[in-house]
Order: C-alpha cells, then structure tokens, then sequence
C-alpha cells in the first residue's frame, strides 16, 4: 500500500467541497465532553420541551465514534442560504404577510445536503483506491442524527456558539446550514478555532419576541416560536400567541438583530430559492390552501415537518394578529371543525380586537 499523504487528501476534500458549493470546510478530532456537560444541564432544566429525542439517547451525541464504529476524524461542511430579498426584516412588519423561517423556502436541506455529502464520499473513495487504500469507511449526516453538530463545527474552526446557541461564523454570520462526514481516517484537524466575539452584545436576547433566550447562551425552547411553530404539537401558550406575530413557521429574529450577519452570504444553491412564492405570501392565501393543496406545495419541502394542522394552527394565530380585512372573518369560519386543535386557534384569532 502506497503511503498516504493525509493533508494532502485534505487539502482535496476541501477543493472537492467547495466545487460543490459548500461555503467552508473544517475538521476535528471527536472529544465532547464540555459539551456533554452542557447539554445535559440544558435538560435538566426541561429546555427541550417535548423534544423527547434530545434526551433519548444518552451521551450518544458526544461519542461520534459510537454512531459510527471507528469514527477518528469529523470533516463539517457549511452551506450559506439567506435570500437576502425581499428582507426578512421588512416582511416581520408588513401587514398581511407571513413570515417562514428563511431556511424552509425552498427544498428540503436534508436531501440537497447528503446528495452532496455522498457525492464527496465517492471523491474519497476513488482517490483512496488510487492509493490501495482499504478499510475506508464514513457516515454522512445533516441534522439526522444525534450528534452534537454545532460543536463540533465549533471545534473545526467554522465559528463560535453564540449567546442565541446558533454557530456564528465572523466572515458569514450565521445563515447557513452545517453537516457532517464522521470517518475513520486520521486527518489533521483544523489548527485554529474561531473566537468568541460576542462581547457585550445582546441583541439577541433584547430582540427574541418571547424572552427564549433566558441567559446567554441558554435557550428555553418551550418559548422559542421555531419550537411553537414546527417541534411542538399541541395548542400554544396564549401567552405567546400575540408574540408571534406573522411567523408562522420558524423564527429568525435572532439572526436578523445579530451584527456578524452583516457579512451573511447570499445562497448560490438553486434548490434553497424560493418555491411557490413563499417568500412573500399572504397569510389569507396560505391559510385557504387545502389539505391537498399543502401536500402538494410543500413537498421535498421542510415545512412538512409541522403537518396540515399544525400549518393552520400557526397561521391562524398570525391572522389573529394581522390587520382586519376583506375575507378574513369567513375564511377563519370556513376552516373550522376540521380539529379540536385548529378551531381553538380559529376562535382565538377571531376574537382578537382590530
């Protein structure tokens, strides 16, 4: 077996990467113990919610090698996708528009992501076999699977955790999407990690509409309008209803009050561009869709995750809080008595002073 020159197939994994799109590449070694430490102090306050799968798998996510036998070395990916128009800014306070997160307007990322992953694993293998290299293995992941993937982005040299728990990146902001190649190669891992510069700032704690971020660096997600909006099933809090304003899948407020988004990069993935207008969409014209019509609209989509009446349940809540208009009244009307759950917030929504 020729002897392998591991930075050298670094240096290519990152070549490769980049020619297929991916904004920035690190590596890191698999030790997450802080972080271990972390999360389950997270738990123990009960910040996850309903999220039962945080707590479901033990100290699974901070042993890569555990996931996938032999792990060594973690290769993280970051892939950029803001469309900075129409500005995510400007649609939280227009009247009668709703706001999805800017992540969910176009295809789901899971399936971009690992084409593009398994793709860059071929690129591996065939350079491996080039040097009679056997006994290559890896697995590829984006959000799908317990494991702690901002950490590790953290440890490759892709950013800093930042006071909202989202990785910030001092030349990208934090628009953008992380995954993961876990292998069983000793690559070098990325010399120097990024600082925190946070500083003094708060902006966005002073900016999360419902006070989710309880500290620095602590999230509550039984607060978060992203968890309202996709994780959680049932009825949300009245307390947090009026909060929510328009968003009524996800929320970015913390990401748009963030200074390092300055430097956030445009999206130059084609599948992450806006699919059936839902970058600007009535709220009215969404909330009449059928459950046929939301099938059909969102598939390949990530805002399936929140189903049919989860959909209604949140757009209800963002007409409750919209201005009055032609049609509102009888189109809150025509959708009730499709669930116990959707008429409460139909009910709430109509009785909201205008």
């Amino acid at each position: 077996m020729t002897s392998i020159d591991w930075q050298h197939l670094t240096d290519e994994i990152t070549l490769w990467g980049k020619e297929l799109g991916f904004s920035a590449i690190g590596i890191s070694d698999i030790e997450l113990n802080a972080h271990q430490q972390k999360l389950d102090a997270w738990l123990a306050k009960e910040y996850h919610g309903e999220m039962d799968y945080m707590a479901r798998h033990g100290d699974l996510r901070s042993h890569p090698e555990k996931l996938h036998t032999g792990t060594v070395s973690v290769i993280t990916f970051r892939l950029d996708y803001l469309e900075k128009e129409p500005n995510p800014k400007d649609l939280l306070t227009s009247d009668g528009h709703a706001y999805i997160s800017r992540y969910a307007l176009g295809r789901d990322y899971h399936k971009v992501i690992r084409g593009k992953l398994k793709k860059l694993v071929t690129r591996m293998e065939d350079y491996l076999v080039a040097y009679d290299f056997n006994g290559f293995s890896s697995r590829v992941f984006t959000d799908s699977a317990p494991i702690l993937e901002k950490a590790l982005a953290e440890k490759a040299g892709l950013g800093w955790i930042g006071k909202n728990t989202l990785l910030i990146n001092e030349r990208a902001g934090s628009w953008f999407f992380l995954a993961e190649i876990l292998t069983n190669l000793p690559l070098p891992v990325t010399p120097d990690a990024q600082q925190n510069r946070c500083g003094s700032c708060t902006a966005c704690i002073d900016i999360c509409p419902t006070n989710a971020i309880v500290a620095p660096y602590q999230l509550d997600a039984r607060r978060c309008i992203s968890y309202l909006t996709i994780e959680h099933r049932g009825s949300i809090p009245e307390p947090f209803r009026a909060a929510m304003g328009n968003r009524v899948f996800g929320c970015d407020d913390c990401q748009i009050a963030c200074p390092w988004n300055r430097y956030a990069q445009d999206n130059a993935e084609p599948d992450f561009s806006p699919r059936h207008g839902l970058d600007s969409a009535q709220l009215l014209d969404l909330f009449c869709w059928s459950e046929d019509e939301f099938l059909k609209k969102t598939e390949g989509s990530p805002i399936r995750r929140t189903g049919y009446l989860g959909w209604l349940r949140n757009l209800a809540v963002g007409l409750g809080n919209s201005p009055a208009q032609a049609g509102l009244t009888a189109a809150l009307n025509q959708k009730k008595g499709i669930s116990d759950l959707t008429d409460e917030h139909i009910d709430w929504a109509l009785n909201q002073p205008r």
